[in-house]
């Protein structure tokens, strides 16, 4: 059970994902989170080298569709100006707003990778869907009260990981 908050890379940040890397795996598209994986919970615009990431990535055919559990409002106003689709309210770590993602952009799950900053929503989400996951660390060290108990578990979690050998990287 544990194994489904297990993913299968770990990054600082989604700039250092290059899109080379995700092409030689067969990857065509990406379902990011919104929140703490891209921008802080707090930052209304996208920053100018992640712009210029999400033009990489375009530049190379791979399409890019933010799902997060936020509000249309927050989402919108973000993906709006950067001209990406979104599924608001998503609901993760359940798996319809995934899986409205992958019909959208016309891939299949193969060819998709799920990159967030959450174990409990993003990571398992993708990992039940059976997607490749990418966890990311929070850009920010300050969350919202849901997120701030999930964190808790989440160290639990990765500790217990850590004890197993499931893990090495170091946050």
């Amino acid at each position: 059970m544990l194994k489904l908050f297990l993913p299968n890379q770990h990054v600082k940040s989604v700039l250092q994902i290059k899109p080379e890397e995700l092409i030689e795996r067969g990857v065509k598209g990406i379902i990011t989170d919104l929140d703490n994986t891209l921008v802080e919970w707090d930052r209304p615009d996208a920053t100018p080298e992640l712009i210029e990431w999400f033009k990489l990535m375009q530049e190379h055919g791979i399409k890019i569709t933010i799902v997060s559990n936020n509000v249309e409002k927050r989402v919108k106003l973000f993906s709006n100006p950067v001209g990406l689709p979104f599924v608001h309210q998503a609901r993760k770590p359940m798996r319809k707003a995934f899986r409205r993602a992958l019909r959208d952009m016309g891939l299949q799950k193969d060819e998709v990778v799920v990159i967030g900053d959450q174990l409990l929503t993003d990571v398992l989400g993708g990992n039940r869907l059976g997607v490749y996951t990418i966890l990311v660390v929070p850009v920010a060290q300050t969350d919202g009260f849901i997120t701030k108990f999930n964190r808790k578990m989440e160290r639990r979690i990765l500790a217990w990981m850590k004890r197993k050998g499931m893990i090495n990287w170091e946050e």
